[in-house]
This record gives structure tokens, C-alpha cells and sequence, in this order.
């Protein structure tokens, strides 16, 4: 098949899934809508039931409370009392005022049975007709009274009402009154609209102040299912969930906006047509990658007798560049070595370089213990002549002490001045500090610098090789002794602190310090501070690449105090041995 079939045919395969697509997606837009449409409607049913269950349980026990109250308050004898040898009006109010403010009610009231009044405890329904009709009959016939008492838009409450009846005969009438204002604080928590409505359709307690004492026909209107309710300005569709409230022949009523319903069916739609768009999207690059693949192999076909000449020519070619590439990788391995040699005798040679530097403070180190010999030589020769032996034993062994130091002080130079081996063992802080010491005391002492070393070096144990990190003390305090040199009071501390694993030396000066444009530099090689023909700037280099050696670092730090300190963090011994492990 050419070229142009393959085209002409792909293009009809992609027209027929795209038809095939608008449909499919469609339908998948139609669904996914719905779906998330119906669980919305779910989660709302589901959240107004909740608020239904609560608050019926809510209100029963309220009025439950408030409907035992008159029987309870007319079986007393004190309140029949009341009503006997024409009444007692003060003792009467003060009765009602002592139940309305023990059980919370809103008012409770006394009455002669022919529905004067007696005495009540807030006199707020004093004047009210009310109702009290249908509740005092309830009452005269022995039946517990109940009914909305609303002398006016303002005031609502509900009225239990309860004979006292003492030897067949009707004293009076006890009246509580159940307030609706605290039901309504209650349910102006709740964002759902929720009210109460009577059997003729009385909108009683609403936590929306402008339903209340309307009809619910004034503010709803039921469409396809819902109830569009009108929420100040603007209509809304809400779920409409009653549940029957016999006792008090009242209906509950709680509401679930809708206007969730329809975003989430808009964002399922949105889902829904992503989802179908992203798969088009894949289905299509598939078709133009499978079209291209089938191209791609139509020329490579064509290509192949072509490639197969040129690969022949250029094996051969790349046989010559290979043996060519062999022996360049030959040659800068000779260089690496040869960098590594270099290396080595850049570290001893600056190893000397520090000796050189110390030389007159080290012969004057050896000049001392020889005159003292000279000294104590000719003094034993003269005590052995005049018979005084145990002077003479003790001027011997003077000699033998300053012979011992003199031997320590050479072998630390002669092991220092050899060339350090590779390994990487557990070496003590402590022990390295004091052969570093022994180098560098002659020459601080000279200076007139304070050298001072913290005793807990010697509780730390690094991985390192002993010659090379005594090098390195040796660099940091010869450099702190260079920078307090024509300085008075000049100080030098070496501490030690441990943390995460590692042993940090901190070699510490009172110096001038480094400048702040030359501290990213103080590692490089050739960097120095000192004056012409004093250092050729290797110490603090050789340093650097000694402690990377050994899988620590090196880094120059800002004491508050001023002057200058490097702090040289090294692998203590026993993290090491845990990793090992």
C-alpha cells in the first residue's frame, strides 16, 4: 500500500472514532451529572434527617418537661391553699415567680376557674383571650390544657394548663407558659432554614424572623418536588423533610438547600467531559503514532541496503578512533598517577616548608638542654672529684631527662618530616594534639602567643592517619601563631566538641581575623595573607584535601569574640565501627 492510501485511510479512522467519541462522551457527561446530582441529594436528605431526629428529641424533651409541671404544681397543698378564703394575690405571685424562675418557664400563671386571674409570676400574658378558652376547657374537664398563646406578632408561646381540685371541687387554675425565643437562639446556630408549623399551616417557631406567624403558602411554593422558599430577596430550592410532631400536633420542618445539588452536578459534567477529553487525547496520539510508525517503517525499509553500506565504512572507522581512544585513556591515566605523586610531595614538601619555619625556634629548643648538658657535666666531673656522689647522681639524672627530650623532640620531627602513609585507622585526638604541640610550643613560645589545649580531646577517637592529621594541627596553629605575631596578648585554644557522629576539632585565635571578600577563598591553592616571600599559600590547601582524605571537612568560622577559628570535623571511631557492622 503507498504513501498516500495510508494517509487516505487513517484520516477515515479518525473521523469515525471522533463521531463515535462526541457520542460516547456525551452520554458519559449525562451520566456522571446525575450520578453526582442524586448523591448530593442523598447527602442533603441524610444531613436534614440528622437535624430532624436532633431537634424533635430536642423539643420532646423541652415540652416534656414543661407539660408535668402544672399536674405537679396543683397536687400541692400550699398551692391550693392559694385559692381558699378568696385568695391570696401576693402570696400568689410570689408562688408563680418562685416555679417560673426554678423551671426556666416564661411565665406561670394562676387562675379562678372562671378565667380571672389570680396572680402571675411575669404578667405578660395577663391581658391576653387568646386561646384560653380551649385551654381552660381542657383543664375544667380534667384533661391537661395545651395551646398557642400569641397575643401579638411579637409574643408566642405555648400554655400548659392544669386544674387543682381538692374533694371533687375546682379551686383554680395553674398556667405555664413555655417560651418559643429559646428554641429560635438554638436554631440560629443551624445554617439550614428549619421551622415549626401548626395543623392549619402557621409558620410558629422559624429560625428566619420574617416567617414567623405566617402561613407557609406566604413564603413557599412547591415545584416538581421541591419547595422554593424565599429566603429575603432571592428564591431557592430547598428539600423539604417533615416529621410529625402528635403531641403537639405540630408538623417540623427542616430544609436542605439545593443549590449544591446543581454545582455538583455541573462539576461531575466537568469530570466527566475532562475524563472523555483526556482519553480522546490519547486515543488520537495513539492513531498519528501508529500512523507515523508504519511510515517510519516504510522509509526505514527503504533506508536499510543504504544504512548497512554506511555502517561498513564507519566500523571501520570507529575501529581506528577505538585504538586511538585506548590509548589516550592509557595516557591520562599515566597523568592521574602522576598527579597523585605530585600530590604527595606537595603535602611533604609543605611538611618541611612548616620545619623550615620552626627551625629557629626548634634549635633554640636544642640549644637549651646542650648548654644545660655542658653545664651539668662539668658540675658532675668537679662533685666526683670532691667526693660528693648523691649530688652527682642527681645531676646525672637531670642530664638523662634532658637527653630523653631532646630524643622526643627529634623523633617527632623525623617521623613528622617522613612521608605519611595512605591508611585510615582509629587514631586519639589527644595523643595527635601533643605531637603537634611539640612542634609548635618552640615557636609560640617565642612569639609570646598563649597556647592553650582542651583536656576532653583525649576522650575523642577519629578515623584519620596520625602523620598527616598532625600535619593538619600543625598548618591551623602555625597559621594562628603567623596571624598574633607584633600582637600583645595574643591567644590560641584548641578545643574539642563532638556532634551527629563526628569529632570537631576548633582551632581558635584572637587574631585580626580574615576579611569577609577573601573567606571563600582561604582553601584555594596559592591563596595566602601574608607578606611576600612568608608562605606560598599550600598549608590550608593540604589541609582541605588531607581531611576530605579521611571523610570529614574542614571550614573557617566567625567566633562573636572576634579573631579567626577552623573548625575540623572529623569521623569519630565508633560511628565508623556501626557502619561497618
Amino acid at each position: 500500500m503507498s504513501g498516500r492510501k495510508l494517509r487516505r485511510r487513517f484520516r477515515a479512522i479518525r473521523f469515525g472514532l471522533l463521531v463515535g467519541i462526541v457520542i460516547l462522551s456525551l452520554g458519559a457527561i449525562t451520566v456522571a451529572s446525575d450520578y453526582w446530582r442524586d448523591r448530593a441529594i442523598v447527602t442533603i436528605r441524610q444531613q436534614a434527617t440528622e437535624t430532624l431526629s436532633v431537634q424533635t428529641e430536642v423539643l420532646a424533651g423541652m415540652f416534656e418537661k414543661y407539660r408535668v409541671l402544672p399536674p405537679l404544681l396543683a397536687r400541692q397543698n400550699d398551692i391550693a391553699s392559694l385559692f381558699r378564703a378568696g385568695g391570696h394575690p401576693a402570696l400568689a405571685a410570689f408562688k408563680a415567680e418562685e416555679a417560673a424562675g426554678l423551671s426556666g418557664a416564661r411565665d406561670v400563671a394562676f387562675f379562678w376557674p372562671d378565667g380571672r386571674l389570680l396572680a402571675s409570676a411575669r404578667h405578660i400574658f395577663d391581658h391576653s383571650d387568646a386561646g384560653l378558652n380551649q385551654l381552660f376547657g381542657a383543664a375544667l374537664q380534667g384533661r391537661l390544657g395545651r395551646t398557642v398563646i400569641s397575643p401579638d406578632n411579637n409574643t408566642r408561646a405555648y400554655a400548659f394548663a392544669a386544674a387543682v381540685r381538692r374533694g371533687g371541687e375546682t379551686l383554680g387554675l395553674v398556667t405555664v407558659y413555655v417560651d418559643f425565643e429559646r428554641i429560635e437562639a438554638t436554631w440560629s446556630l443551624l445554617t439550614s432554614p428549619i421551622y415549626i408549623s401548626d395543623r392549619n399551616g402557621t409558620i410558629l417557631i422559624a429560625n428566619r424572623p420574617e416567617w414567623r406567624l405566617k402561613p407557609v403558602e406566604a413564603v413557599a411554593n412547591e415545584t416538581s418536588g421541591t419547595m422554593i422558599y424565599r429566603l429575603g430577596r432571592e428564591a431557592v430550592s430547598h428539600l423539604d423533610m417533615v416529621r410529625d410532631l402528635p403531641l403537639l400536633d405540630w408538623r417540623l420542618h427542616v430544609l436542605g438547600d439545593m443549590r449544591p445539588v446543581e454545582a455538583a452536578g455541573l462539576w461531575g459534567a466537568a469530570l466527566a467531559a475532562m475524563a472523555c477529553l483526556v482519553c480522546a487525547m490519547m486515543i488520537f496520539f495513539w492513531i498519528m503514532r501508529r500512523e507515523r510508525t508504519i511510515l517510519q517503517l516504510r522509509r526505514d525499509r527503504a533506508t536499510a541496503l543504504r544504512l548497512e553500506r554506511t555502517v561498513r565504512d564507519r566500523t571501520r572507522a570507529l575501529s581506528v578512533t577505538n585504538i586511538e581512544l585506548s590509548r589516550e585513556i592509557d595516557e591520562r591515566r599515566a597523568t592521574e598517577d602522576k598527579l597523585k605523586k605530585t600530590q604527595a610531595e606537595l603535602v611533604q614538601t609543605g611538611k618541611l616548608a612548616v620545619i623550615g619555619q620552626m627551625s629557629a625556634a626548634l634549635s633554640h629548643e636544642l640549644n637549651q638542654p646542650l648548654a644545660a648538658l655542658k653545664t651539668y657535666a662539668d658540675n658532675t666531673h668537679r662533685m666526683i672529684a670532691a667526693g660528693k656522689l648523691e649530688q652527682a647522681t642527681a645531676n646525672l639524672g637531670r642530664i638523662g631527662a634532658m637527653v630523653d627530650r631532646m630524643a622526643e623532640l627529634s623523633s617527632t620531627l623525623l617521623s613528622f618530616s617522613r612521608k605519611p602513609g595512605t591508611t585510615i585507622s582509629a587514631v586519639n585526638l589527644g595523643s595527635v594534639v601533643d605531637e603537634a604541640l611539640i612542634l609548635v610550643k618552640p615557636r609560640a613560645r617565642k612569639a609570646g602567643v598563649i597556647l592553650t589545649v582542651d583536656p576532653k580531646l583525649r576522650d575523642h577517637t577519629v578515623m584519620g592517619g596520625r602523620v598527616r592529621l598532625s600535619q593538619v594541627i600543625v598548618n591551623l596553629i602555625s597559621n594562628s601563631i603567623d596571624a598574633l605575631s607584633g600582637t600583645k596578648d595574643g591567644r590560641i585554644s584548641v578545643t574539642a566538641q563532638a556532634e551527629d557522629g563526628y569529632a570537631t576539632v576548633i582551632v581558635a585565635d584572637n587574631g585580626p581575623g580574615i576579611p569577609e571578600d577573601l573567606r571563600a577563598s582561604v582553601f584555594d591553592p596559592f591563596f595566602t595573607t601574608k607578606q611576600a616571600g612568608e608562605g606560598v599559600g599550600m598549608g590550608l590547601s593540604i589541609a582541605y584535601n588531607i581531611v576530605h582524605d579521611f571523610g570529614g571537612r574542614i571550614e573557617l568560622q566567625e567566633p562573636e569574640s572576634g579573631g579567626c577559628a577552623f573548625a575540623v570535623h572529623l569521623v569519630a571511631a565508633d560511628q565508623q565501627q556501626k557502619a561497618a557492622e
